[in-house]
């Protein structure tokens, strides 16, 4: 079969490259695709924005499944054109993006579904945003935080969390230590548009614990869970620095007990799928839950509607089924029938960033020592941010590759992964050192 696959980031290269392993495959085509990705797929240069030119393309081609990776397609709706002309899709309607597109619409569907999160509080104007946060900023008047009716006493005091409402690349998170910083985050992204065209802010209250990554196949009627995996959102090694779209990942993640596994699904998937089908939104493709666990117990922090990415360079590899037999049983509404199976074995993928990166990534740079990486075995290096030049390649992006490592556990996937990472170089170059560290000091 057919397959057209969009994208052209380091998520899109693992999709590729897991896709190419299947036997069901005759073409792969990748929109717009990227250098690293022609290893294994036919790339497009077509614009989804301007979706005819891509349907017709798909219908002149033969496409029997079309693979969205990135959200920005979803949410303008690039799953209910091609539906609408017959060709299955992997991904949701954009009604079901809105999860992602719209943090206003998740925050308001948990609060009817009772899907435990964080209190909050959304605003389109500064001036009242400003002005609730001055309500409980600490001081002699006001020594106390400010109640939340959903939370109680406590619920909203400093740090809290403010989040740009639409789509953001892994940026529209500000976490505030005072009400000097919430207000110049609500200046920023209300104000001087610096995130683009955002009109509304969720506030929220700062949730503590451990994140994870809990990712989901759903087929409108049931679902399947996939490896757990934890994400690095923060730039530099212990959690410190600005968050960026993600760091490094690693799967499995012991932090989802078999207990908390167990209340993610039913506290938070299983409502939010059900919630979902009420309001008339049958959900397919990977439905991304963000937690925040604290003493066993988790809580939503964000969803999103694709694979994770640096997420998904870890889990890929671990999967022993064949990823096309998955994504036909999704669109086929016969995930009930099928049986998902993993490698026992760990990954660690550490993500190599350019000079400047999450600020403003520097451009152009050659780099050094792939062809040494590609000679170990149980390594891939899937490409985020590169272009190839005269048989050489350079950075072209803010996180440049992923490195990720397969090991007999997490210990020996890390070790392996940061053997590669060493290997590895370019002017400017930089990295977590501590990607895994918190499972090993849990295990």
């Amino acid at each position: 079969m057919n397959i057209l696959l969009i994208g052209s980031g380091a998520r899109e290269h693992a999709l590729a490259w897991k896709i190419s392993q299947s036997p069901k495959l005759t073409k792969l085509f990748a929109m717009p695709g990227s250098a690293a990705i022609s290893r294994f797929a036919e790339c497009v240069n077509l614009n989804f924005s301007t979706p005819f030119s891509l349907l017709e393309f798909a219908q002149k081609n033969k496409i029997a499944l079309v693979i969205v990776g990135p959200e920005a397609p979803l949410v303008k709706g690039l799953a209910d054109a091609f539906q609408k002309i017959g060709i299955p899709v992997f991904g949701p309607l954009a009604s079901g993006a809105r999860l992602e597109a719209s943090k206003a619409f998740t925050k308001n569907l948990c609060k009817k579904y009772q899907i435990p999160t964080a209190a909050y509080e959304c605003f389109e104007e500064a001036n009242a945003a400003l002005s609730f946060l001055k309500n409980i900023a600490p001081s002699p008047e006001n020594p106390a935080a400010f109640p939340h009716p959903s939370r109680g006493e406590g619920a909203f005091s400093f740090p809290i969390v403010i989040k740009a409402d639409g789509l953001a690349a892994g940026k529209g998170v500000v976490i505030c230590e005072d009400l000097h910083q919430a207000s110049e985050a609500i200046e920023s992204i209300l104000v001087q548009k610096t995130l683009g065209e955002q009109n509304l802010i969720v506030i929220e209250e700062f949730l503590r614990g451990e994140e994870a990554s809990f990712m989901v196949i759903s087929d409108g009627k049931t679902y399947l869970p996939l490896a757990t995996s934890q994400d690095h959102k923060r730039v530099f090694d212990g959690d410190q620095g600005p968050n960026t779209g993600g760091m490094g990942a690693y799967s499995p993640a012991p932090v989802v007990t078999p207990s908390v596994f167990e209340k993610t699904l039913q506290t938070i998937i299983e409502p939010t799928l059900a919630g979902l089908k009420t309001e008339g939104i049958p959900y397919q493709g990977v439905l991304y839950a963000g937690l925040m666990i604290e003493k066993n117990t988790p809580e939503l922090l964000e969803y999103n509607v694709r694979f994770g990415d640096p997420e998904c360079e870890v889990i890929l590899p671990r999967m022993k089924s064949d990823l096309i037999d998955l994504m036909l049983a999704t669109v086929e509404g016969k995930l009930s029938e099928f049986k998902l199976e993993w490698h026992e074995k760990s990954c660690v993928g550490v993500v190599l960033a350019a000079e400047a990166y999450p600020a403003s990534p520097v451009k152009g740079d050659e780099i050094f020592g792939l062809d040494e990486v590609e000679k170990l075995k149980d390594v891939v290096v899937f490409h985020g941010g590169t272009v190839l030049k005269e048989n050489k390649w350079f950075t072209h992006g803010g996180r440049v590759l992923v490195v990720s490592a397969l090991g007999d556990d997490l210990k020996a996937a890390q070790l392996l992964a940061y053997e590669a990472v060493a290997k590895i170089c370019w002017r400017g170059m930089h990295y977590r050192k501590d990607i895994a560290a918190k499972a090993l000091v849990r295990k």
